[in-house]
Order: structure tokens, then sequence, then C-alpha cells
């Protein structure tokens, strides 16, 4: 096995944009136009081409680019026993835009009793490792998995299935160690929690989005940090698992903000990640101070690069903002990449290609002036 592990001193969150051919087959599959074998083979090409362009960047951790799936968390979600979805009308609400991502929602009780196809999806990278790589996969926290089940508009209709929130949470705790389990079994060391709840109880509005208030919002950082933790608990010790944190990814938009103060002592002070991947694109991540609250044995991966627009930030800058940061955690426990991915959905943000590994060019070379 090999021996290098997440985060790498320069690093990406995951997603990356999706080639025009495949965009094209997702298209003609849902169309009905190709077969599932056919959009097999077109994103197997996508995939291999992405990972020869990863190793050329001098990326260090691979990933598929997320580009077998619609969505960075949606799709994890729906191979689970209890779990349907539905075309939107209404969309989620971003900063200037609808995001239009299918509606989701409990069918039943919440399982895994079938292969989950996010197995061979990291499969297919982790064949493609060598001596000086590694292959990651990315999936959404047990806590964004439930808040998307517990919040106001998804309430009444959990409650045909679950009396309490305690009981949702057990069997998705169960279901998580299952695939977590099958994962591990197929060779995968390195495992990102993709988590964006954070960044909603970070925002103002939070009362407002979990319908309570202040105490009730407190009391939902208490769930999600319990249930993010319960799974961490059971996992192999040599299972590394880092989160990422973002305040929402679409189209170069947004959809919350909020300083990490708000969540500080509980995601930063007490998930029991081996890393805290952290939005610090613009001001609405706040400060670095919050960061004074983790603990010496976690590191930290600066997101001070955004993949929201094509413009390049001056290495200069960052270089001194790393050296900012440093002032609560030490250069060694420190780490830089991008603030998000760059397709968090199929869209994608408003960039090509050229743009997109223009800016992981910018991180690599920061990095490589901060740690020589």
């Amino acid at each position: 096995m090999t021996k290098i592990q997440s985060p790498n001193r320069y690093d990406v969150v995951g997603s990356f944009l999706r080639p025009a051919a495949l965009k094209q087959a997702r298209a003609d599959f849902e169309n009905g136009a190709i077969d599932r074998a056919q959009l097999t083979a077109v994103e197997d090409d996508a995939v291999r081409d992405l990972v020869a362009k990863e190793k050329a960047a001098g990326l260090r951790v691979l990933t598929d680019g997320e580009f077998r799936r619609a969505t960075w968390h949606l799709d994890f979600m729906w191979a689970f026993d209890g779990i349907g979805h539905s075309k939107t009308e209404t969309g989620l609400p971003f900063h200037d835009e609808q995001a239009m991502i299918d509606d989701t929602y409990l069918t039943g009780k919440l399982g895994l009793s079938k292969p989950h196809p996010f197995i061979d999806h990291f499969k297919f990278v982790h064949a493609l490792e060598d001596d000086d790589t590694v292959a990651k996969l990315t999936i959404p926290a047990p806590a964004q998995f439930i808040e998307g089940l517990v919040m106001p508009f998804a309430a009444e209709n959990t409650a045909k299935y679950y009396s309490d929130n305690d009981e949702l949470a057990s069997d998705l705790v169960e279901a998580y160690v299952a695939f977590i389990d099958e994962l591990y079994a197929a060779g995968c060391r390195n495992l990102q929690f993709d988590d964006c709840s954070w960044g909603m109880l970070c925002d103002e509005r939070a009362p407002e989005f979990f319908g309570c208030d202040q105490a009730g919002v407190d009391a939902y950082k208490e769930q999600f940090v319990a249930i993010n933790n319960a799974v961490l608990d059971r996992l192999p010790s040599d299972l590394t698992v880092n989160t990422h944190v973002c305040r929402g990814n679409f189209h170069s938009t947004y959809a919350n903000a909020g300083a990490y103060d708000a969540v500080a002592s509980t995601l930063l002070a007490r998930e029991h990640v081996h890393a805290f991947f952290l939005e610090f694109d613009d001001e609405r991540s706040g400060g670095f101070e919050p960061l004074a609250q983790v603990p010496d044995d976690k590191l930290v991966v600066l997101g001070l690069v955004t993949t929201k627009r094509a413009q390049l930030e001056d290495p200069d800058a960052i270089v001194a903002r790393i050296n900012d940061a440093a002032r609560y955690v030490p250069l060694e426990r420190l780490c830089v990449s991008p603030q998000c991915g760059f397709a968090s959905c199929e869209i994608g943000n408003k960039l090509n290609e050229n743009e997109q590994w223009a800016k992981v060019a910018l991180v690599r070379e920061v990095a490589e002036r901060i740690w020589k």
C-alpha cells in the first residue's frame, strides 16, 4: 500500500469541470440515445484523461473529478435504501440563482442492502495510482445527509418513517459504516466528508433556515458533530478521513455567509477528522481566528484560491494570508487548496478548463514557496 496520505501541501477539494464529450454523453443517456454501458465507456475515458492531467499538474491525491455524478452529494444518497428523488420545481436558493437539483426525500427506512456504485467509482481511480499518487473518494458527511431530512421543508415527510431523529441517526450511522467497510475492503485509505451543513450554521440566518431559535441552532450543531463522530469513531485506524466545509458552490454562486466563529467550538474543536479543508476565498468566510480551536493533532487546508471566477489571485497575497493563518495554526500543520471544487454540480463554475488548471498551478506555486 502507498504511504501517501491526504492532504498534500497543495491539494484540491475533488470536483473538476466536466469535459464537453462527457456532458453530451450524459444528455444522450438521459434522452435514451445511448445505453448505460456506452455512457460508462465515455466516463471511463474522461476519468483516465483527468487523472493524467492531475498527475501532470503534480497533484499527489487523485480524484475522478466527480465525473460520474450529477451533484457532489445527491447521487451518493440515491443509492441507499429508503431514499427517493424527483425533478425539482423550485430548486434551492443560492445568491442570484436557484440550484435546480432534484428534490431528495425518504421513502422508507434507511439502509444499504446492495453494493453502492461509488465502490466501483473508487476502484477505477485506485487502479490508476502510481508510486507518487493516491486516490481519495469524496462523499457527503453524515451530517449533510441527515440535514436534508430533518430541516423544516422535509420534516413532515421524514416523520412518516421515523418518530424521532435519534432513530433516523442510528440507521444512518449503520448505513455509513456498512458503506465505508466495503470501501475500505476495496483499498480506500483516504476519504473526504463534504459538509455544507456547517456553512448554514455559520450564517446569521441559521434560525430561519432551521425553523428554530438560537438554542435550536445550537442543538443542531451538537446533533451534527455527534453523528459525524459516531461514524468516524467506528472506522479503521489507518483510514484517513478529512472534511471539507464551504458555504455552497453552484455555477459560481453561493448559498451562505458567515465566519467559522459560530461553529469553532463544535466542528473545529471536536470533530474527529484528520484535517479540515476550509473555505477562505473571500469575506464571507471571516478571519482565521477560529482556527485557534483546532486541536494540535489536526491539519488545516486553507481554501484561499477561489474556483468561482477565472481571475488568478496574487501569489504574494496568498503567501501573506497563509502566514497570517500561521498565527493560529503553525505552518507545519497547514496546507493550501482551492476553496471548493470546480464543478460541485454538472453545470460547473464560470471558468474554462485552462483557467481551472491555472488555479491548480497557482496553488502548487504558492505551496512550493511556503514549504520549500
